[in-house]
């Protein structure tokens, strides 16, 4: 994922985005509840056709949503699993 990409999307998950940073166990159904709503706001704001900030005119569009499906994936294992999430460059 592109840093600029990924900075968005720890941001709307609620986190300061710091790298490298980190969710508790207990923090991570917040952090998913508040990607999922901001991602919602986004495609709703967009008609869901609107690429990433870092996205070049001369590329296909890449939507924001669909570049937040892997992270949301990890959110939601690391949820069933009762497990931590932490990233790095």
């Amino acid at each position: 994922m592109l840093d600029s990409v990924a900075l968005e999307l720890i941001k709307k998950m609620g986190h300061s985005g710091s790298v490298p940073g980190s969710l508790g166990a207990d923090d991570v159904a917040g952090a998913l509840e508040k990607l999922n709503a901001a991602l919602a706001r986004a495609e709703a704001a967009t008609g869901g056709d609107a690429p990433a900030d870092d996205e070049r005119e001369d590329g296909p569009a890449v939507s924001l949503g669909h570049r937040a499906l892997p992270l949301v994936e990890m959110l939601e294992k690391a949820l069933a699993d009762g497990d931590y999430v932490l990233w790095d460059h």
